[in-house]
């Protein structure tokens, strides 16, 4: 195993947080608004920063606008933590987003599950190995979504050369469970609901869990990880129990308000990040606004 995938493979059992896309007063990419994020959520202890995940706003951007973001982030990363790009979208654009990701200086990819709506498990297969291999190198987390695809091709994604670990998206722990049994030890499953869920796809065999709530409250997503790693599930639980009301207005209209509560909390924090581009919702309701008001006065997170 080459040591940078040794490397990156260890960062996989922390916590992988998922940045979100600033934008200015025009609605345009402005990535320099995340340098005080990014400070807060690596001094808080968060092991991996990803640029272009769903809380990234991934597929409202434009393959310019996913370059800049990657870019942006390497520097503002300047090496402290491993840099993901998120990769995705049609199979000529993914290939050259993950080139772009290696001039840019990431570290690795993030490759996102295709949406188009017909997917052979093979054809995912070969479009996974062309993106590893335009990465020139670089590991790669596959982001699954939806695993219906089957535990025996989800055991040959993580056999493809380079594929370091997978975040497992879905609330199906025993289908992880089986796919983690039926594929190489070397491979790091992460938990890809965030905090809610960590516990059920720990409990099966993930070893980190992916965190949007890094962007407003890393402390305490370190304090989950530092939890779950003691096995204190105790200690996890009433930990998150202390920000569901965070996770629970994020997953409201279908989950269109993910980004929406990630950015709302910001603005309240002095640190905006613009609007949420359609067809996320923006603005929160006055119930949830309200709600999300609350929740951050009674933690002590307002600015």
């Amino acid at each position: 195993m080459s040591t940078n995938l040794h490397r990156i493979r260890m960062a996989l059992t922390g916590i992988s947080g998922i940045l979100v896309a600033p934008y200015d007063d025009a609605g345009e990419l402005a990535p320099d608004r995340l340098a005080p994020i990014i400070d807060r959520a690596i001094g808080a202890g968060v092991d991996i920063l990803v640029a272009n995940g769903n809380t990234g706003e991934f597929y409202a951007l434009d393959e310019a606008e996913s370059r800049l973001f990657t870019e942006k982030s390497v520097q503002l990363v300047d090496g402290r933590v491993p840099v993901f790009a998120g990769i995705g979208r049609g199979i000529r654009e993914a290939t050259r987003a993950a080139a772009h990701a290696k001039t840019a200086g990431a570290d690795a990819l993030m490759i996102h599950q295709t949406p188009d709506p017909f997917v052979a498990p093979r054809g995912y297969e070969d479009y996974v190995k062309r993106v590893v291999e335009a990465g020139d190198g670089l590991p790669a987390m596959l982001y699954l979504r939806n695993d219906a695809i089957g535990t025996e091709a989800i055991a040959r994604l993580t056999a493809i050369e380079g594929v370091a670990g997978v975040k497992w998206a879905t609330p199906n722990p025993m289908n992880l469970a089986r796919a983690i049994a039926a594929s190489s030890p070397d491979v790091i499953w992460v938990g890809g609901l965030a905090e809610v869920w960590a516990p059920p796809l720990c409990a099966v065999g993930a070893r980190g869990f992916t965190s949007g709530l890094i962007n407003v409250w890393p402390q305490r997503s370190v304090a989950i990880r530092d939890a779950l790693n003691a096995m204190d599930y105790q200690q996890a639980g009433a930990l998150i129990e202390g920000m569901r009301l965070f996770e629970d207005i994020r997953a409201e209209e279908m989950g269109g308000t993910n980004v929406t509560g990630v950015k709302t909390a910001l603005a309240l924090q002095g640190l905006d990040c613009g609007a949420v581009r359609p067809p996320g919702a923006w603005p929160l309701t006055g119930a949830q606004a309200a709600a999300l008001y609350a929740f951050m006065q009674d933690n002590g997170l307002l600015a």
